[in-house]
């Protein structure tokens, strides 16, 4: 089982933190072990598997989750949003390659030495370029390596053709995301999160769909993170075009 970082109260990155174990209706806390002999005298029904850490009280008011673990259903079921939000459709993008993308048409263009910047309008580019004209954004960010993976060296030239319908993608090397979730996900208008699960294969399993207050108010500081330090995918190629 993997564990979801939920967040944490320190600045520099250390303990106290919580985070939810995937399929489980557990959270797991990260914090000092206690260790003061009158408190531990005080501890009632201790199993010798147990342990206790102390976290702030702002941690759990903050971070913990407030409403039930939400069911993975189809991706195809929050297809609707990307037409229905009224402001902002944010993007986080975390692996280092996707099955959709490897098994797209266009992968074996791309492998092949072909511009795939340049290809025909799709469904998702027209929806941008009707949402976009309305006002709304299209915004996302992606982590990338050093150097660059074959899954993302794909996405930077094909992202390309995304951004000139109206997307606005930036791109954040992993050193510096280190206070970033480590998981994929949609936010909508600063109110509706949708998670992403993959398989070791980075096939989408499907989404966990919330609008739990502190999930969502998670997500939208790790968008803000993300986005005051990400370098627009036009400059992002430049730079690694100068460097081949």
């Amino acid at each position: 089982m993997t564990l979801r970082f939920l967040g944490t109260t320190s600045d520099d990155g250390d303990c106290p933190t919580l985070y939810e174990v995937d399929g489980t209706d557990e959270i797991l806390v990260q914090g000092d072990r206690e260790t003061d002999p009158e408190h531990l005298v005080q501890l009632r029904d201790v199993k010798p598997s147990e342990t206790f850490v102390r976290v702030p009280r702002g941690l759990l008011t903050r971070y913990a989750p407030k409403a039930e673990a939400p069911e993975l259903v189809p991706f195809a079921e929050v297809s609707y949003l990307f037409r229905e939000f009224r402001h902002t459709a944010w993007r986080l993008e975390t692996r280092r390659g996707y099955a959709s993308d490897r098994n797209s048409p266009k992968w074996a263009r791309f492998l092949a030495g072909e511009d795939v910047v340049a290809d025909p309008g799709n469904a998702w580019r027209e929806n941008v370029r009707v949402q976009t004209a309305q006002g709304k954004r299209f915004e996302r960010v992606r982590l990338v390596d050093e150097p660059l993976t074959q899954g993302q060296e794909f996405l930077l030239a094909s992202g390309l053709g995304n951004a000139a319908a109206g997307e606005d993608i930036r791109n954040l090397p992993r050193a510096e995301a280190e206070r970033l979730p480590d998981f994929d996900f949609w936010l909508f208008d600063s109110k509706i999160l949708v998670r992403f699960a993959f398989d070791d294969e980075d096939t989408t399993l499907g989404v966990y769909v919330t609008e739990d207050p502190t999930e969502v108010l998670a997500a939208c500081q790790a968008r803000d993170a993300a986005w005051h330090h990400a370098v627009p995918t036009q400059e992002f190629a430049r730079r690694v075009r100068s460097t081949v």
